[in-house]
């Protein structure tokens, strides 16, 4: 008997109420899809008819197996997630008994330390001639970025109505539909400011509108922010995240504060920003090599 259409009807149904229920991104359900996809490819092949016949060990096996197969701890982390999603949705709808992904552990993954551009590079990059067809866009668009630590996605679907320029904030919608306040620096304001008064959009309008007025996509922004970089002489691999981890880092060092960090950023668990703590303490073994006279390490 073919099990394989009825396996993936819970997924078909699981997945369908990430996207309404938890308004999950396009990016994080392609890649669940990916996810369950390969654990019900491997269920059908192992001769598992149902989701209950599902258990502990079975699944144990199949991440081993894909571990095998290759897959770096990163994306065993994130398939043994999916599947976590899923087992807990069919137990909260009585599909199954328990629980099998309960206690189960991907391999850690080596967490690397994000790369961040240095107060004078990111001054070099965001101060971008404003006197071509693009200056004014461009300006405010690196501006906003460096001073209020976006997210890409909420940069491009940021509209002038959520902008308060007079009191410096900006209302941002993030991940899950969360909506946060944060503060838009002075630089920012008046680069916005500027741009607003060329383009003299209403407050529906996309602050930084692509093709026929619609939002500007991710990958014209990425594609911009590259050609940018090169021309402002900054070679590192320049991308939008990049100045999402300097602005982190360069507050945290500065204020010392994690959790207003964590509230700047929109993170929902404080272990996400505390890798800037990392980044922070590089910094300051730096700091103590060049100045101790008795460093281990000497530059």
């Amino acid at each position: 008997m073919n099990t394989l259409p009825d396996l993936n009807a819970a997924v078909t149904d699981y997945l369908a109420r990430l996207r309404v229920e938890r308004r999950a991104s396009v990016h994080t359900l392609d890649a669940y899809q990916r996810d369950l996809a390969a654990l019900v490819q491997w269920m059908t092949q192992q001769g598992h008819a149902s989701w209950s016949a599902l258990t502990t060990e079975a699944l144990r096996t199949f991440i081993a197996n894909e571990h095998r197969r290759g897959l770096s701890s990163k994306s065993l982390q994130r398939r043994l997630s999916a599947c976590r999603g899923l087992l807990r949705d069919l137990l909260r709808r009585g599909t199954i008994a328990a629980d099998p992904s309960a206690g189960l552990r991907a391999p850690k993954a080596a967490r690397k330390l994000p790369q961040v551009l240095d107060a004078d590079e990111m001054g070099r990059l965001v101060e971008v001639p404003t006197d071509g067809p693009l200056g004014l866009r461009d300006r405010a668009m690196l501006e906003l970025f460096y001073s209020s630590g976006l997210r890409l996605s909420e940069l491009c679907g940021l509209r002038w109505g959520a902008l308060d320029l007079d009191e410096s904030l900006v209302r941002v919608d993030g991940k899950g539909g969360k909506t946060r306040i944060v503060p838009v620096g002075r630089f920012a304001r008046e680069a916005l400011q500027a741009w607003r008064a060329q383009s003299a959009a209403s407050t529906e309008a996309p602050v930084f509108p692509g093709r026929g007025g619609a939002p500007i996509s991710s990958r014209a922004v990425q594609l911009r922010l590259k050609q940018l970089a090169q021309r402002q002489g900054v070679w590192k691999r320049v991308h939008p995240h990049l100045l999402r981890h300097s602005f982190a880092s360069h507050v945290l060092e500065s204020s010392g504060d994690l959790r207003g960090v964590q509230e700047l950023l929109g993170h929902a668990d404080i272990a996400t920003t505390q890798i800037y703590t990392h980044l922070d303490f590089q910094h300051l073994a730096k700091v103590y090599d060049a100045a101790h006279p008795r460093a281990r390490r000497k530059t």
